[in-house]
């Protein structure tokens, strides 16, 4: 039995955890923790130091300005962390690697199944329709998500770079307005919505002569991210420090 601690208890996907968790026989929760006020709620906690004595992994679902805070406990406790946070910077992921040195830790923007095959899905359709077909990213997700585009858009994008030869610093095109010319050959273009309640979308567009080639993900509840995280946890116990992917996890790397 896996003894896991949720931190960001009490936000959208905190709460998804716990619940899956509970109908998960390979998992306990040994700890759940939220910034948030927590009246009524006496099982949740601010401290999550004091969560983990017993705890073998910490799931992680906060803000991207809290994870070097929580890497820093987690490796000092020497405990497993998974961590589903998006919208980390350049320093934040770099806190993340060096306590990757230390434990180990799984970092994916998205822990769908069905994502992270399309994540290897379209590296090899780039990779076969070469640079005759335009790419387009566009997400959609629900109106209170902060960061933009999501890290799943931008994974996509760093796959199909990567398979097509391109630098997307250079060559992502995120929205477009105003007289912008015609399309230039080697552009990425990534695009967000941010409406209703929407879960999670995310279709990449391959068109090209005569033809378009769509590939979509649309998760209809986030159970699936949920349920992807608690098999994360498990799967990363007990394993030698580094940072690893869902694609280990899932055995596609």
């Amino acid at each position: 039995m896996v003894k896991v601690v949720v931190n960001g208890a009490l936000g959208r996907m905190g709460q998804r955890i716990l619940a899956c968790a509970a109908d998960d026989g390979g998992v306990s929760v040994a700890g759940a923790v939220d910034l948030q006020g927590h009246e009524g709620t006496p099982q949740v906690t601010t401290d999550l130091g004091a969560t983990l004595g017993s705890a073998d992994v910490v799931i992680d679902f906060t803000s991207h300005v809290g994870v070097p805070a929580t890497i820093e406990i987690v490796s000092k406790a020497k405990k497993a962390l998974v961590v589903g946070t998006t919208g980390l910077t350049r320093d934040e992921q770099a806190a993340l690697d060096r306590a990757a040195k230390q434990v180990p830790i799984v970092y994916a923007p998205n822990m769908s199944v069905g994502v992270n095959l399309l994540f290897q899905l379209v590296g090899q359709v780039a990779k076969t329709l070469g640079d005759a077909y335009d790419v387009e990213i566009v997400e959609a997700h629900h109106n209170q998500k902060k960061d933009a585009p999501s890290g799943t858009a931008r994974r996509l994008a760093e796959n199909i770079a990567a398979a097509l030869g391109r630098d997307l610093a250079r060559d992502g095109v995120y929205g477009r307005e105003g007289i912008v010319g015609a399309r230039g050959s080697n552009e990425i273009g990534i695009h967000a919505v941010r409406a209703g309640d929407i879960v999670g979308e995310h279709t990449v567009i391959f068109a090209g002569p005569s033809e378009r080639i769509e590939l979509t993900h649309r998760a209809h509840s986030r159970d699936v991210f949920a349920r992807g995280a608690l098999r994360a946890a498990k799967w990363v116990v007990g394993k030698a420090p580094g940072l690893y992917s869902m694609l280990d996890v899932l055995g596609l790397a």
